[in-house]
């Protein structure tokens, strides 16, 4: 029984063995539950300042720019300069921005325009910190361990994001958006100490500048890899038509559910804890191109039945359902990216990798906010739903390498694994053999 229960739940190897995993793991907990407070409160702000669904949805065209901007040039910085420095400066940089909104919020008459100043602030940092953030991990952990390093990664993030947003909903409702704010602020203070405990982690590689010469290298190394402009694309889809999250305060409005909706917020990454506790078996699949495909069609379909239901708990269920489709298909992406990425190129691929999982969501809030206020919040979420299945399917069919990838024969692979083995191999201290003859 023990021996089958170990067989599904997470492997903590990366963070029983791997110190630098186990800080960065723990910072980015601390620091996406306070962020997942302010996630709830800055919408909320704005629907409560314009009561328009557009303004809540141009939150996420604001954010697009800087976002797309800060990705890629922080790419092409990670694999420049010493990632930790990156990352502690633009985790800094968040806690500030996270004060203006706290100062703002504290105002007898919150201002509306600071809050999209912010959001694009916090997408420019962001954009600028997460490549070296991937880049890190897929250097501190070993290959054989990416997987379950994945895996944990998004059971902390799901799991900050499902307490986040509960919590939150309930704090906005009797304390109000200062305190929701005050806690993020807390929550980056305690991070960026953390941070100052991370090692240095300078480049691996004699490395030009940053500069668009190496942005473009990194592009054109991606654009001639079919798996991950695969990965890419499905995310970038299922994300665009299937991500309603901006219009959740008016599906609740019309569901008669204003109570849910920080169960609303929560239930997509429940969804994901739930996948994520379980997935052991992940560290043993090699075929993730699958995976990927199937955890995107899943989220699409369930998002098209959260659209069609009118009871609240039957929405919360399919939102849930939705949240497990996701981090499969996250899990998978994250897993091809780490094992076929060569080391010279981690940092400039890991910002484009930003860009896929992020422009999607950005943008989808633009869709849902645009076409509820054409159609209806419900349309708005069943019609995206279909849109994402019928995409993802056909990028499927024309995507073949995607389908058929195997970390066990791909040669992008294979070339990963030896070079952190040799990396592995410098690294370790050397033997010296003793002198014949020594002992006499």
């Amino acid at each position: 029984m023990t021996k089958k229960l170990g067989a599904i739940l997470p492997d903590l190897t990366p963070l029983r063995t791997l110190r630098e995993f186990r800080l960065l793991w723990t910072q980015g907990l601390v620091t996406q539950f306070g962020s997942s407070m302010a996630m709830i409160a800055l919408p909320l702000q704005i629907k409560d300042l314009t009561n328009s669904p557009f303004a809540v949805g141009a939150m996420g065209a604001v954010e697009l720019v800087p976002l797309i901007v800060f990705g890629l040039y922080g790419g092409a910085l990670a694999d420049a300069v010493d990632r930790r420095r990156v990352i502690l400066l633009s985790e800094a940089g968040l806690g500030l921005l996270a004060v203006v909104l706290l100062l703002n919020g504290l105002l007898p008459h919150p201002a509306l325009w600071p809050l999209y100043v912010v959001a694009a602030g916090v997408s420019a940092l962001s954009g600028l910190q997460q490549p070296a953030l991937g880049s890190l991990i897929a250097r501190i952990v070993p290959h054989d361990q990416l997987t379950a390093a994945a895996a944990l990664n998004s059971t902390r993030s799901q799991t900050a994001a499902v307490a986040g947003p509960s919590l939150a909903g309930v704090v906005v409702a009797y304390a109000g958006t200062p305190t929701a704010y005050a806690v993020t602020v807390a929550g980056f203070a305690v991070s960026v100490l953390m941070c100052l405990r991370l090692s240095p982690a300078p480049p691996t590689h004699e490395a030009g500048r940053p500069s668009l010469r190496s942005i473009v290298e990194g592009a054109r190394y991606a654009w001639s890899k079919p798996v991950l402009l695969g990965t890419y694309a499905i995310d970038t889809v299922a994300m665009f038509f299937a991500y309603p999250v901006a219009i959740f305060p008016f599906l609740a409005q019309e569901l008669d559910a204003r109570w849910a909706l920080g169960l609303m917020y929560g239930a997509i990454p429940f969804g994901a804890v739930l996948l994520s506790l379980t997935s052991g078996w992940a560290s043993r699949t090699r075929r993730h191109g699958r995976l990927v495909v199937l955890g995107a069609a899943s989220w699409g379909l369930a998002m098209t039945a959260a659209g069609l239901m009118s009871n609240i708990w039957l929405v919360l269920l399919c939102l849930t359902v939705a949240g497990g489709g996701d981090m499969l298909s996250g899990l998978a992406r994250h897993t091809i990216w780490d094992q076929t990425v060569p080391e010279e190129l981690r940092g400039r691929l890991a910002g484009i990798e930003v860009l896929s999982y992020s422009c999607g969501p950005q943008l989808g809030q633009v869709r849902a906010g645009t076409m509820a206020g054409w159609t209806g919040t419900r349309p708005a979420v069943w019609g995206g739903g279909l849109a994402c299945v019928a995409g993802v399917g056909l990028l499927a069919a024309v995507l073949p390498k995607l389908m058929t990838y195997d970390a066990r024969t791909d040669e992008d692979a294979l070339r990963r694994r030896a070079q952190k083995e040799a990396a592995a191999a410098a690294a370790a201290p050397a033997v010296v053999a003793p002198v014949a003859g020594a002992e006499a």
